[in-house]
């Protein structure tokens, strides 16, 4: 039987993968449990969108008689209670001019003729067919009256009608009359009606909109579905989005004082009434408007903060309703599904780069989610553009809480393993490999680099002429200059040997320059030694020591480097035929009586500007065949 194994770039894939869809199962499942507080978010990034969008289309059927302040200049003599004579006129010329369906907006519960019996006056002619001309509107079918469902003192639901001698006289009594209110959500804005407020039998539960809107369309109120702007609406209380065609003043209007002139319905404006649904309804009087907050009353930065009248609202839903144009979610399941793709992708991204970058993906990715949800709009859908970005902000949250526990205990690691080896900029880019998915593979692989052997000349009789402190200080001092310019060419201090330095170049970060690296580290370690021997001559000057000098040997090629040793003690090394020829070639630069011995493979990987002195072929122990080396003196850099 066979046992699978991985690399460490394979486990750290698989760990990343389980990462990502661990940090967008977590994001879609908080955001689900704040989708409350992302409704409100939803809601202002809707109304932001009405705002931008202005007017959204024109409205195609239905228009407003407004009862204006014109129209009340016009009948200042005359009551309000007492104008279905007027009504009377206006409704005449609405129907002469072709309109479809007529809805009188005004809600009042007593006729002229109750109201005149109930001052106890001589009953007289005037006062008996005070309203018949009005009454003849309402027989005559096609006008639908308003009525009002209120809650009294005690918590109860009541109805306002209108009259009775009013509602007997249509011809659909009762089913006639439709209820006004409009409900607004918790941030008092209209954003959603009710087509059915009501429905027990018996009782006028059909929203006043719905009414004119079922009357236009030729459907019988009655029924238990609808078909209405191509779309199927069932007698149930259920809400549905109002498609506002734009802010206030965008229905087609005309004044009620237009409509009571001589000769009205020749007049351009009142024939461009025909076919549509008319709502006579108060305008422009301050005493009269019923006003509502609508998506367009959302305070914005350089936008109007602009209420819409009741009359106004009743007519968008109207035009939502025939025009089957209703601002649609899309299926939750497919909601779901986008959410968790955006946050897989999120997850994804976050988990790769560093967090600073993440973190401006992450903003461009919320404008780019709004974006989409504003073309959404335009289409009449409504996106969950505040789930997106809760799951954008989580995703980055939770990834940087992964970040702070699993990889960064692998990072700690990398760390612990290199920190004292490498300069701290090859340390870094250790780690940006770590979070790239380019883990260093510490459990074996093969590299070319090339390797460095130093040691000191002489080192058994410069220790015989100094006690241990002493030995351990100089090493100190002299190991502190010497590996400096290793480091400063992203060179690896692999170990120290006694007094010698093994160095690699090309691991465990690659580099395509190593040769030229390792050669310019060792003319730096050779500067450093000749700076040293000021310090040997100041500190040691009374013990006659032997002139300090050093050798330094380089050799290219491959090597196989992992994390090696027992579970108690491991470290980062290579192995192979490169580091023991290294060794030989440093071993041999007192013989050859040259301070740096290189391979003849590491001047060739090294490139142009070497300066080389003489050249031998050596024989190496462990090696069968001779080796040529050459004598490195200096390099210099092409331009």
């Amino acid at each position: 039987m066979t046992r699978r194994t991985w690399s460490a770039r394979t486990l750290a894939r698989r760990a990343r993968r389980f990462a990502q869809v661990a940090a967008a199962t977590a994001a879609c499942v908080l955001t689900a449990q704040f989708q409350g507080a992302l409704d409100v978010l939803d809601d202002f990034y809707y109304d932001a969108w009405h705002h931008l969008a202005g007017k959204r289309r024109e409205a195609g059927h239905v228009a407003i008689a407004s009862v204006d302040d014109d129209t009340f200049l016009k009948l200042k003599d005359d009551p309000l209670a007492f104008w279905q004579p007027h009504f009377a006129r206006a409704m005449a010329v609405l129907e002469d001019a072709g309109a479809r369906v007529i809805g009188l907006d005004f809600v009042y519960a007593t006729s002229a003729e109750t109201w005149l019996k109930r001052l106890d006056l001589p009953d007289t002619e005037i006062s008996r067919t005070y309203d018949s001309a009005f009454r003849e509107r309402l027989a005559a079918g096609g006008k639908i009256l308003v009525g009002h469902l209120i809650e009294n003192s005690r918590g109860a639901s009541e109805l306002v009608l209108p009259p009775p001698e009013h509602y007997f006289l249509l011809p659909g009594q009762l089913q006639d009359v439709g209820l006004a209110n409009l409900f607004p959500d918790r941030d008092s804005i209209v954003r959603r009606f009710y087509p059915v407020l009501v429905t027990q039998p018996g009782v006028p539960g059909i929203g006043f909109s719905t009414q004119l809107a079922l009357r236009a369309a030729g459907q019988d109120p009655g029924a238990s579905v609808w078909e209405v702007g191509g779309a199927a609406l069932p007698r149930s209380v259920a809400a549905r989005t109002i498609g506002y065609v734009g802010p206030p003043n965008s229905i087609p209007r005309v004044s009620m004082a237009r409509l009571l002139e001589p000769g009205a319905a020749a007049l351009p404006e009142v024939r461009a009434l025909k076919g549509r649904v008319v709502i006579i309804t108060a305008h422009d009087s301050s005493s009269l408007q019923d006003t509502h907050l609508t998506p367009y009353s959302r305070g914005l930065v350089g936008f109007a903060r602009t209420q819409m009248t009741g009359g106004e609202v009743h007519a968008n839903i109207v035009e939502t309703l025939l025009s089957g144009r209703y601002p649609r979610a899309p299926h939750a399941g497919a909601v779901a599904a986008a959410i968790g793709a955006f946050a897989l992708l999120a997850a994804a991204l976050f988990l790769r780069l560093h967090p600073l970058t993440g973190a401006a993906c992450g903003a461009a990715a919320a404008l780019l989610a709004a974006g989409a949800g504003y073309v959404a709009f335009r289409a009449d859908w409504i996106a969950p553009v505040a789930a997106l970005q809760a799951c954008l902000l989580l995703g980055f949250l939770l990834t940087i809480g992964l970040r702070l526990t699993g990889e960064e205990r692998a990072r700690r690691r990398l760390r612990t393993m290199f920190g004292s080896y490498v300069s701290a900029e090859v340390v870094d880019l250790l780690l940006a490999r770590q979070s790239g998915g380019d883990a260093v593979d510490l459990r074996g692989e093969e590299m070319t680099v090339t390797v460095l052997f130093s040691d000191i000349r002489n080192f058994t009789t410069l220790s015989e002429k100094l006690s241990a402190h002493e030995v351990v200080e100089m090493l100190n001092t002299y190991f502190a200059r010497v590996c400096e310019p290793i480091l400063a060419e992203r060179g690896n201090v692999n170990k120290y040997i006694g007094d010698a330095v093994m160095a690699m170049f090309g691991a465990p970060v690659s580099y395509p320059d190593h040769a030229r690296r390792a050669v310019r580290a060792a003319l730096g370690m050779l500067a450093a030694a000749d700076d040293f021997k000021s310090w040997m001559a100041q500190r040691f000057g009374d013990r006659d020591l032997p002139e300090f000098a050093i050798g330094i040997g380089l050799h290219t090629g491959v090597v196989v480097s992992g994390d090696i040793g027992t579970e108690k003690r491991r470290e980062y090394t290579i192995i192979g035929d490169t580091v023991n020829t290294a060794s030989r070639l440093e071993g041999m630069t007192k013989a050859l009586g040259w301070r740096i011995v290189a391979s003849r493979a590491t001047l060739e990987a090294a490139g142009p500007g070497v300066a080389a002195g003489r050249r031998d072929s050596v024989a190496v122990k462990g090696r069968t065949g001779s080796v040529d080396v050459v004598e490195i003196l200096g390099v210099r850099e092409i331009v």
